[in-house]
């Protein structure tokens, strides 16, 4: 027989004798086995959670334009909670005027958008009925001017958007979203109807394009008003009794973004007196940075628990090791026999060392289906998004592998320096 082919019949008969020997002794694999699998499951969910959450994420950010540079007052606070440090409190509103000043300065942006929206106790107060009295799902109420819809990467699928005439005479029109529809209207043509806002009646003059939504919010349930009605609605906003106007910008050219943001930057500095030295008194919001941030967080996150499940398969790896030691002990004298029949060392090792890779491959196969079907599981319970990548699945082969290489090894050459005839003699 040539020297392949006999290494090929070599290499099946050492698969196919592990096999048996992990039938053989049940219990002993399954519990050898059960690092392993929690650390491969560990690893491939936590993949398919953090690929599919950065997957949801960006497509969120992205769905407001990826150029979106936004100016506040506030710093932007994710998760929120607590109080707000002094030295934000006590920064000076930003104002229409601001806005006005960054549309009429800022020669790289293409739209300046101002918007206030009703937070807190002003917006847990605000019902929003139709004419039937059907009440909406608490939906964002913002003012906002013509630039809202391009500087939002936004556009109507219906009707139209508001106009400059809109906000000079303060008209009581607004925009909805898919959301609103769905509840008020049950989907049917809203365009021409009424909407009461407090009790106020708006005359809905167009549709947004759905967005959809991410943590549990949606893009979708928004009602969108001129800032001058707004402001007539809520004057207690304005000045100082909620949350401070939002200016929105994006570049006309998407490569300058970042010359853009300087340069509105600078007209505000300069608007609001403060010094070379002196920090911002303002807050700058960008798509592009606040998704950095939270890949940031997630990588952290699944650092963590890989790290977690690094330990899981250490622990499983020593078991492997372990059992492995016991079983070249109970067959020394089956080692003893093949070398007396002729086997060398190197044919030794590499039957003990197939055992170990057969053991925690095994094990790496349960894992990737176990870690492969959390995440599904989670996601239709909970439609939290997940998305295992095909290398992760390669991944798991490849680490269960490796444990049994590395872990394997030192039993495989204790089995293959046995003594032959001290092996013979062994019971």
């Amino acid at each position: 027989m040539h020297r392949p082919a006999l290494l090929r019949a070599i290499g099946t008969e050492n698969i196919a004798f592990a096999f048996r020997a992990m039938k053989a002794q049940k219990l002993r694999s399954f519990l050898t086995l059960l690092g392993i699998v929690a650390g491969v499951a560990t690893v491939i969910a936590m993949v398919s959670f953090v690929a599919g959450f950065n997957a949801a994420v960006t497509d969120s950010f992205s769905s407001f334009g990826t150029t979106l540079v936004q100016y506040q007052k506030y710093e932007p606070r994710f998760g929120g909670g607590g109080r707000l440090p002094e030295d934000q409190l006590r920064r000076k509103d930003l104002t229409v005027e601001d806005a006005k000043a960054l549309k009429e300065l800022n020669t790289l942006a293409s739209s300046v958008s101002q918007e206030r929206y009703l937070f807190g106790p002003a917006g847990a107060s605000v019902v929003v009925k139709n004419e039937k009295g059907k009440e909406a799902n608490a939906p964002t109420i913002c003012g906002t001017n013509p630039d809202y819809a391009p500087s939002n990467n936004s556009a109507v699928s219906d009707g139209r958007f508001l106009v400059d005439a809109d906000v000079t005479h303060a008209t009581r029109v607004c925009v909805v979203g898919d959301d609103v529809v769905q509840i008020l209207f049950d989907r049917k043509d809203p365009l021409g109807r009424q909407v009461y806002v407090n009790g106020v009646p708006f005359t809905i003059i167009g549709v947004l394009e759905k967005k959809g939504g991410l943590f549990g919010g949606s893009a979708d349930n928004i009602l969108l008003m001129p800032i001058s009605t707004f402001d007539e609605m809520w004057p207690q906003v304005k000045n100082g009794g909620g949350d401070t106007i939002h200016i929105a910008t994006v570049p006309k050219d998407p490569a300058r973004m970042y010359e853009m943001m300087d340069q509105g930057t600078a007209i505000l500095r300069a608007r609001r007196g403060l010094k070379a030295s002196e920090p911002n008194d303002f807050a700058i919001f960008t798509s592009e940075g606040n998704l950095k941030t939270f890949q940031q967080v997630t990588s952290g996150i699944a650092g963590a628990m890989i790290l977690i499940a690094s330990i899981a398969l250490l622990v499983g790896g020593v078991g492997v090791m372990n059992i492995m030691l016991v079983t070249v002990t109970e067959r020394t004298r089956e080692i003893g026999v093949r070398k007396a029949l002729g086997a060398k060392r190197a044919d030794i090792a590499a039957q003990f060392l197939v055992e170990a890779v057969a053991l925690t491959s095994v094990g790496g196969a349960v894992g990737i289906a176990i870690g492969l079907g959390i995440p599904q599981l989670v996601k239709a319970l909970l439609e939290f998004p997940a998305a295992a990548p095909l290398w992760s699945v390669f991944l798991g082969f490849g680490v269960s592998t490796a444990v049994g290489i590395g872990f394997g090894l030192w039993p495989a050459v204790k089995a293959a320096k046995q003594d032959p005839i001290e092996a013979l003699r062994y019971e």
